[in-house]
């Protein structure tokens, strides 16, 4: 096995079935670190910002972190960076699980896909043994079917799959990949791009379980580290007890859940029905779980009363399909997140959009005729989510038109305005008039309307690392500019964001130094996520995504008109001028070349 900070790469030529071997090592991966920041790199270095998301042009990067594989609490993540579909912007989805770290095992830490295959095909990594295979029999599968087929194929039950479903084959805008049947890469439109280039599946199996790091050194980290995340109120008693819907009746009693395609304020009088109480209540949760390496066990087994089992729902999706569409069934609303897993689609666009079309079809801008005898499209039916879900992975009737995202959707009526999306992508589970910070968050997020790339809810709302009035605009500007280079770092490293709740930018100076001997300050790991930001916006830039387009619907300039915040509305705009300035860019949003030669990016 190779040492964790010299990188195996194995280049994928899709169009004439070639594997290459490469490796990076060095100034590359102390600036970059590896993840989501290398993976970045790469891409802006060797496509054209231009290009078409799903032409061969484009290209398909999966990467480890730098402590994916080792014994860091959390360190089974990986990403998938590519040009985004959906937004047009540079995308970089993350997932958990157990693929991660098993692809690290087989000793291959980044795969790059070019071109586009002539047929299905999947890439089988067992042992040493790395070879593209056909996937004929497996295109049009779900999720589900393609992954149990593959362990199967591969003879070995501990084999790891990420895959596609028909959302990514049929190239829904908003189509994730998936791994061990329930873990998502995601938002941005991942999938589509697995899709254009007939490439169904990744298959890894290794042969020894070993990643060459500073064990010793790294595990008195570790122990520590893990002990603090076990005695936080969030990632030791919140998260493993509901999992991320913890978050349903906090959220609603500060005034921020979004209701109705975000009309109607910040509260849903039917929380209860929907919550992650809820879910124990009515006897759906069946138990806890963890990705690779995690003592914080936020996911969750359910089950519905039909027998139909699966992973979820999760805080943004349970929002996206039930309070946003008006819906207060949670057992239609677990159903739709498991028809999304299945068929591989982003849950909160998906969820979204639907709220979006409820929106339109109840303002007339959508005809009845369009829903070719489906349910009507309607708030609070829960008939809706789970039939309109199912007709987008397969692009059949209005699902065609839904498959493209609310955007385009409400674009195509003539309506944008009633899409909830930044840069094209929609807006999660917080209400920006309600918090500010996010705010400003969801306008400057390198992919669009996004949480976790700066999820200043936790010192906004769950005061973490200390609390912050949500309403207050002075400092805000640094601190969302200090919380996304640290995401950066966190995606980077191949740690779950949510191990932040309990630590600090020193605690991954210290794990990140125990593992490599490198010799990073808590500024310099910082400013290697502000170098990763950074080169995000710059491709962003070069893309034609204008700073311009850093800024929040219409509809947040009217007040929120009930709920504990009433009255208040969008702010982000008198602090974008700071963060800009903070940032060290141009008043105008651009980045100058000597910022981005100070940044060692060019």
């Amino acid at each position: 096995m190779g040492k964790i900070y010299e990188y195996k790469v194995l280049r994928v030529d899709l169009t004439n079935e070639e594997i290459k071997t490469e490796k990076i090592s060095g100034e590359l991966v102390k600036n970059y670190l590896g993840g989501r920041g290398l993976a970045s790199k790469i891409l802006y270095d060797e496509i054209d910002p231009k290009v078409d998301p799903l032409s061969p042009e484009n290209k398909l990067i999966y990467a480890t972190g730098l402590l994916t594989g080792t014994a860091a609490s959390t360190g089974g993540r990986y990403m998938v960076v590519t040009k985004g579909p959906l937004t047009g912007t540079i995308a970089s989805s993350n997932s958990g699980g157990f693929f991660g770290a098993e692809l690290r095992f087989s000793g291959n830490d980044i795969i790059i896909f070019e071109g586009k295959a002539k047929r299905p095909l999947y890439l089988s990594i067992k042992g040493e043994e790395v070879e593209l295979k056909d996937a004929s029999n497996l295109w049009g599968k779900t999720v589900y079917e393609t992954t149990d087929l593959l362990i199967e194929e591969a003879g070995d039950k501990n084999a790891r799959v990420s895959c596609i479903g028909p959302a990514g084959e049929n190239l829904v805008k908003f189509a994730a990949i998936m791994n061990e049947k329930d873990r998502a890469a995601g938002r941005t439109g991942v999938g589509a791009v697995m899709g254009s280039k007939n490439l169904k599946a990744v298959v890894v199996k290794a042969d020894e379980k070993q990643v060459e790091y500073f064990k010793d050194e790294m595990m008195k980290v570790v122990r520590k580290q893990t002990k603090m995340l076990k005695e936080d109120g969030v990632t030791g008693e919140g998260l493993p007890a509901l999992g991320t819907k913890v978050l349903d009746n906090i959220i609603n009693s500060t005034g921020l859940y979004p209701v109705n395609n975000f009309q109607d304020g910040g509260t849903f009088a039917d929380v209860d029905e929907v919550s992650g109480e809820a879910l124990v209540e009515k006897g759906y949760l069946q138990s806890n779980k963890g990705c690779y390496g995690c003592p914080i066990r936020c996911a969750r087994d359910t089950k519905l009363p039909n027998g139909q089992q699966g992973e979820g729902p999760e805080y943004e999706s349970g929002w996206a399909f039930g309070a946003d569409c008006g819906v207060n069934d949670l057992n239609a609303i677990t159903e739709a997140n498991f028809l999304c897993n299945d068929l591989g689609m982003d849950t909160i666009t998906a969820g979204t959009t639907i709220a979006c079309a409820m929106e339109l079809y109840e303002k007339g801008y959508i005809d009845k005729d369009e829903l070719e005898n489906g349910p009507e499209l309607k708030f609070g039916s829960s008939e809706s989510i789970i039939y309109y879900t199912e007709k987008m992975a397969y692009r059949k009737g209005l699902g065609d038109k839904l498959a493209e995202g609310s955007y385009r959707l409400a674009d195509s009526k003539g309506q944008p305005e009633l899409s909830m999306s930044v840069k094209k992508q929609e807006l999660p589970a917080y209400d920006p008039r309600g918090v500010q910070g996010q705010g400003l968050n969801y306008v400057t997020s390198n992919r669009g309307g996004c949480h976790v790339r700066g999820y200043m809810i936790s010192p906004e709302i769950l005061g973490a690392p200390e609390k912050l009035d949500p309403q207050e605009l002075e400092g805000k500007a640094g601190w969302v500019k200090t919380f996304q280079d640290l995401t950066a770092v966190i995606d980077s490293v191949g740690m779950c964001l949510f191990t932040s709740f309990a630590l600090g930018l020193d605690d991954y100076r210290e794990i990140v130094n125990a593992g490599t001997q490198f010799e990073y300050s808590s500024e310099s790991l910082l400013e290697t996520g502000e170098r990763i930001y950074n080169l995000e916006r710059q491709f962003n830039l070069e893309a034609g995504i204008l700073p311009e387009q850093d800024k929040l619907p219409a509809r947040f300039d009217e007040p929120l008109p009930d709920g504990p915040q009433k009255g208040i509305s969008t702010k982000y705009r008198e602090i974008l001028p700071e963060y800009y300035e903070i940032r060290g860019w141009q008043e105008d949003g651009w980045i100058s070349e000597q910022k981005l030669k100070d940044m060692k990016i060019k």
